[in-house]
């Protein structure tokens, strides 16, 4: 058994050693915001915050979460920072297929979190582990440096 915090609350799931933390959260848990990519760390598609850190979840076995804290874009639906990332995704054209989308939100806000006003190339660099096959990312750029000028991070 793991337990673990998952946006907010605390939760206990039966896991294998060789349970990915994706698979407990899709399979199990019913998060269907983390997808299934390339299950090999490389697309984002999976991206989740451990600990307040963007990490690929198809890369993190299960038991690893053990006493820590687990956020999707689920639990961070009401967050200011979050409401104008995505507010800026849709009026700028950044959601197209919306595959990546979530992975994509979750590391844009880690970024913003963090470096409240990044530079064009920060950005690039924030996002540098989520793919996005539908785009050439510059819809995604000018969302997340839209964003910028909307919000003010918490």
């Amino acid at each position: 058994m793991t337990t673990f915090d998952l946006n907010g609350k605390s939760v206990t799931a039966e896991t294998v050693s060789t349970m990915t933390l994706l698979d407990l959260l899709r399979v199990q848990l019913g998060v269907t915001s983390v997808k299934k990519g390339c299950e090999q760390g490389e697309c984002g598609a999976c991206t989740v915050l451990l600990d307040g850190l963007p990490v690929t979840s198809c890369l993190v076995l299960a038991p690893q979460v053990e006493g820590r804290h687990v956020t999707t874009v689920e639990g961070l639906a009401e967050n200011p920072l979050m409401r104008g990332l995505r507010d800026a995704f849709m009026e700028n054209g950044a959601v197209q297929c919306g595959y990546c989308t979530p992975g994509m939100l979750l590391s844009s806000y880690a970024l913003l979190r963090d470096n409240p006003h990044p530079s064009e190339e920060e950005v690039r660099a924030g996002i540098e582990g989520n793919i996005c096959r539908c785009t050439g990312y510059v819809k995604i750029i000018e969302s997340i440096l839209d964003a910028v000028e909307r919000i003010t991070p918490e």
